[in-house]
């Protein structure tokens, strides 16, 4: 019984990681257009 537990809890361990990692690269490292740019500053001449 105990070490059916013990399976039980890596197995467990195992989905917590892959579901964590998961929202991880959801969330953060696709993310990455949100972060704030400056405008592009255009060339040429500029009459004011």
């Amino acid at each position: 019984m105990e070490t059916f537990l013990e399976i039980l809890r890596e197995i467990l361990k195992g989905i917590m990681r892959e579901v964590g990692a998961y929202f991880f690269r959801r969330n953060i490292l696709e993310n990455k257009k949100t972060t704030l740019r400056r405008r592009k500053l255009k060339g040429g001449s500029h009459k004011r």
